[in-house]
């Protein structure tokens, strides 16, 4: 088969995900030029709400969408993505300059950022920031991001040192790449929190206490930090004046509180105390023809993990046919356009739909790999049958873990009901916990079921299928297959620059991973939304950090 040159496989996946719904006018023109117009409000404060409470503020470690949104607006990487997704030089002076055959990178760093305490960022700070990210002592989840850099595979498993990994400062605003083997997304990875510098003598002067409030945080980004002291539900950005664009930054300070209950937000919202808010089920059918509504699309997917272990010792769902029983028997339909409301929409598989092309024939990965695991009461029945006989039970228990906001308390019930009423003899008891809670019982596998979730941090379908490979830290579930574990690896290595034997690969392994019912899907996220018609330029992307506030702007109203 003949082998098509790396960079054009990632230009081709990637335009095909870059899809998305910068706030309510993609239009408008930046804060910085409307200010010269005239069309800035005296008052540049915005007021938003989050679903769920911060767990970190430790770049290395964070894993979720309200971290990723939170660094995204006081640090910043090498790139950052523009309104339209695409990855754009940020602390790079100007675009890398890449080897011809992908393999070295190079980036000229600006010399005019510092940090909030006044240190300049130079390249010894991304150099820090990536072996602290590998070493297995930091115990970063995302680490496996990093894999195709020389070295960093050997350092993640402790067979290496973190200082061999492929990185060095080649002087204070210099910063060289070296690869094992090309990654075609490489670039977009740029603007990933994940990848964004660290001061080390403040991280290592915090020490176990780093990032675990505003005040033991430190900030290159368009935003500080402030307000938050590691446990409470609200949080302030203010304008970083020391910023190297600030003259192009017109919102003065953002604040931000935790709400959990739509009604109580959407009161807030009624009476001008907030400018934005999600709506689900009711909420949103009641104001879909408000002026001030829209819909977000969002390239994540919804799922439902059914763990196969727990507390050491196999659990009734390492039954092959009780996970098929449980996946088959709820209404996707009813799910998205009744419980929901809200634009999402139902997902046949892991991947979701207008992430990624197929490089040779453009076809959507999701379209081309097709529908699995759908709604079918009489083969979930059938599976239930199966399960009982080989389980030696006709009655079986399972908790379902879900977060305490009330969008995830209502898809509990609902599949509560539905898992009960379509598989006579399952009983399914609701633990709904903070978010920050789910997590650490998730990571313990200390769950039977729950509600899953993953957003993309770059355009590619192997950001979701490498999610459940053995090793994956994100396989929560113990979920192994030899064969599925192979072919992701073969994404990675071996036909990491032949598009389309790299592309088949990705489809064998997802036809596996929900053959077996590894993870049973649920929806495809999308976020009805009302946002005040004098608040632009909210970037809302599709891959990575959820979103930017650096160019928004209050108009004058």
């Amino acid at each position: 088969m003949e082998k098509k040159k790396w960079w054009q496989s990632g230009a081709l996946v990637l335009t095909a995900g870059l899809l998305v719904a910068c706030g309510n006018d993609a239009e408008s023109e930046k804060g910085s030029s409307s200010s010269s117009e005239g069309n800035l409000a005296e008052e540049q404060v915005l007021n938003l709400v989050e679903i769920a409470e911060l767990p970190t503020g430790d770049t290395a470690l964070a894993t979720d969408t309200v971290s990723f949104t939170v660094f995204n607006n006081i640090n910043e990487g090498l790139y950052r993505l523009d309104k339209d997704s695409q990855p754009i030089p940020a602390l790079a002076e100007d675009e890398a300059t890449v080897s011809e055959d992908g393999l070295e990178y190079t980036f000229k760093l600006r010399e005019d950022t510092t940090w909030s305490n006044g240190d300049p960022v130079t390249a010894k700070d991304f150099v820090y920031a990536w072996k602290r990210v590998v070493n297995p002592e930091t115990a970063a989840s995302y680490s496996y991001l990093f894999e195709g850099i020389k070295n960093a595979s050997s350092i993640i498993s402790g067979e290496a040192d973190p200082e061999t990994l492929g990185v060095e400062a080649v002087g204070d605003y210099e910063l060289k790449v070296t690869m094992e083997t090309p990654v075609p997304y490489f670039i977009s990875l740029m603007a990933f929190p994940t990848f964004f510098p660290q001061n080390q003598a403040f991280v290592e002067e915090q020490g176990d206490n780093y990032g675990t409030s505003a005040e033991t945080m430190v900030f290159n980004g368009p935003f500080t930090f402030t307000k938050w002291d590691g446990t409470n539900l609200n949080w302030t950005y203010e304008k970083n004046e020391d910023y190297w664009d600030a003259e192009n930054v017109a919102l003065e300070e953002i604040n931000v509180e935790v709400i959990k209950e739509t009604s109580t937000a959407l009161n807030l919202y009624d009476s001008g105390q907030i400018d934005r808010v999600n709506l689900t089920g009711e909420f949103a059918k009641q104001y879909q023809d408000n002026a001030d509504y829209t819909v977000e699309t969002e390239a994540r997917t919804s799922y439902l993990q059914l763990n196969q272990e727990r507390d050491g010792k196999e659990t009734l769902l390492a039954n092959e046919n009780l996970r098929k029983a449980i996946a088959t028997s709820y209404d996707h339909d009813l799910l998205v356009n009744e419980i929901l409301a809200n634009g999402s929409q139902k997902v046949g598989g892991l991947v979701p739909a207008e992430l990624a092309a197929n490089p040779t024939t453009g076809e959507d990965f999701r379209a081309e790999s097709g529908d699995y695991l759908t709604f079918d009461k009489d083969a979930a029945n059938k599976y239930w049958e199966a399960a009982k006989s080989e389980l030696g039970t006709d009655t079986v228990t399972l908790e379902l873990l879900g977060d305490d906001d009330e969008s995830n308390k209502k898809i509990g019930a609902y599949m509560k009901d539905q898992i009960e009423t379509n598989l006579p003899g399952v009983e399914i008891t609701l633990k709904n916990v903070p978010f920050k809670a789910r997590l650490e019982l998730q990571t313990k596998q200390d769950y039977d079921l729950a509600l899953g979730g993953w957003g993309a941090d770059f355009a590619d379908p192997v950001n979701f299928i490498d999610l459940m490979t053995s090793e994956s830290p994100y396989n929560r579930s113990s979920y192994s297959n030899a064969e599925f574990d192979k072919l992701v690896a073969l994404s990675k290595g071996e036909n990491a620059t032949d598009v389309d034997a790299r592309w088949t690969n990705l489809l064998d392994a997802e036809k596996i991973l929900l053959d077996e019912a590894g993870v049973a899907p649920l929806f495809q996220r999308a976020a009805a939304t009302l946002q005040k018609e004098y608040v632009k330029d909210i970037y809302n992307y599709q891959v990575g950090a959820k979103y930017s506030y650096k160019d928004a702007y209050i108009e004058s109203h």
